[in-house]
């Protein structure tokens, strides 16, 4: 089991230099822990109200869709998977919620847009475009593969899709090779973001070092991360099921056990000092909406 650990904002020595992240072994306990400390954080702080704001747009739009035709029922399935790849980025503010909770700072929900102060994000707007060109990937990979099974002619309702998937032969064919495809990319989004986004948060590294970091982590770890995976596979999927409404509860508490899981795999640099930014003020209503935007200085 990893050893405890203090929080610090970033690993960077005295001199301004920096090393290395060093990885360490962890084992399926230590992703209990990650689990449970992110749980704390998800009741400490209403991140829920965010990823409420963020998601159920998409939803929406995505149902309307649905009200109007069924031409997109074939990536239905593959947008709602689609969450794995996009969740390291899109919990970026939850990372940054967990790390003012564990150096012992006040965290609300509008703090998770401290991460936009933060000198790596940049770097993590970078890795998140790479992350969305996976995702685009993915829906035309899936797209194919319909094609492939069932050609370009779209079911009348949902029942008809339903029983197209469930009861024939190239329904079969199309659930074994979607899910083998969408295996590869999860996989690949595993590989390079399992731990980015917390280590450029914390040690301001570049996309290239958070990546290569990630995936020693993963190779180092072969099958904690393989679990991580799965865990986090079958959380979006219970969270999917009523509605989407799970996801509520399900992506606040695997953002903030990612920023666990993190620390759990990362060796502290016992050279590193914090380095905190300067509070902010906060600004008044009067302000609204100026104040959504805290990178805006006048």
């Amino acid at each position: 089991m990893a050893t405890s650990y203090q929080g610090n904002v970033t690993n960077v020595g005295a001199t301004g230099a920096t090393e290395a992240p060093v990885v360490r072994s962890i084992g399926l306990s230590d992703l209990h822990r990650a689990l449970k400390l992110g749980w704390e954080d998800f009741k400490a702080v209403p991140s829920h109200a965010i990823i409420l704001c963020l998601i159920y747009p998409v939803i929406g739009l995505v149902l309307a869709r649905l009200v109007h035709g069924y031409s997109v029922l074939p990536l239905l399935f593959p947008i709602a998977a689609g969450f794995a790849l996009l969740g390291p980025f899109a919990a970026i503010g939850l990372y940054e919620l967990s790390r003012r909770r564990e150096i012992g700072e006040s965290a609300s929900a509008w703090d998770a847009f401290e991460v936009f102060r933060s000198p790596s994000f940049g770097a993590m707007l970078g890795l998140g475009a790479l992350l969305l060109a996976m995702f685009v990937a993915w829906i035309m990979t899936a797209q194919a593969v319909y094609t492939a099974a069932f050609g370009h002619e779209t079911a009348a309702n949902i029942p008809d899709f339903a029983n197209r998937v469930l009861t024939t032969s190239q329904g079969w064919w199309l659930i074994i090779v979607g899910c083998g495809v969408g295996f590869l990319f999860a996989l690949a989004v595993l590989c390079i973001s399992v731990i980015s986004f917390p280590l450029m948060l914390d040690r301001h590294a570049g996309a290239g070092e958070a990546i290569a970091t990630s995936i020693r982590a993963v190779l180092r770890n072969p099958a904690p991360m393989a679990a991580w995976g799965l865990i986090v596979a079958v959380l979006l999927v219970l969270g999917s099921l009523p509605a989407f409404l799970g996801l509520a509860v399900v992506i606040p508490l695997l953002g903030h056990a990612t920023w666990h899981l993190y620390r759990e795999v990362i060796v502290p640099d016992p050279t590193a000092h914090p380095v905190i930014p300067p509070a902010r003020p906060r600004k008044p209503a009067a302000d609204f909406p100026a104040n959504l935007f805290p990178w805006k200085r006048l």
